[in-house]
């Protein structure tokens, strides 16, 4: 048996995202940015391999990640952040394994970046994700 890979975990995500209708990134923003200014970038950790029992045999993940939702104003950025959560409610699909549904860590408040021009409209949620073999 081998150990958990995390990018099945990641595209399991992307594809929940893309799946609601979303324009999504991995790590940056995506090439090319939508006209409406709106979409979500995809950062993910390493996760890690866990013990599935006594015997040590390290076949469940557990991985952070974090959706940043990005908008060109606040209202247009919290409508991304709703679309982000409503498409991680439920369980993901991994193949080859059994995933639970993200749990929603929560993320600062919607922040403005004038370092870009336009400027836009940001804000990170963090998740939790489990699967078990």
């Amino acid at each position: 048996m081998s150990t958990p890979a995390v990018l099945p975990h990641r595209d399991a995500v992307v594809a929940a995202l893309e799946g609601v209708g979303l324009v999504v990134g991995l790590g940056v923003a995506p090439d090319p940015v939508p006209d409406s200014g709106m979409y979500a970038v995809v950062h993910m950790s390493p996760g890690r391999s866990v013990s599935e029992s006594l015997a040590d045999v390290r076949s469940d993940f557990d991985g952070l990640m974090q959706v940043t939702a990005v908008g060109p104003d606040q209202e247009r950025c919290l409508w991304v952040a709703d679309k982000v959560r409503a498409a991680l409610y439920g369980p993901l699909t991994v193949a080859g394994r059994v995933a639970y549904r993200p749990e929603e860590l929560g993320g600062p408040p919607a922040v403005r970046d004038d370092d870009v021009s336009p400027p836009l409209w940001f804000v990170p949620i963090q998740f939790m994700i489990r699967s078990i073999s």
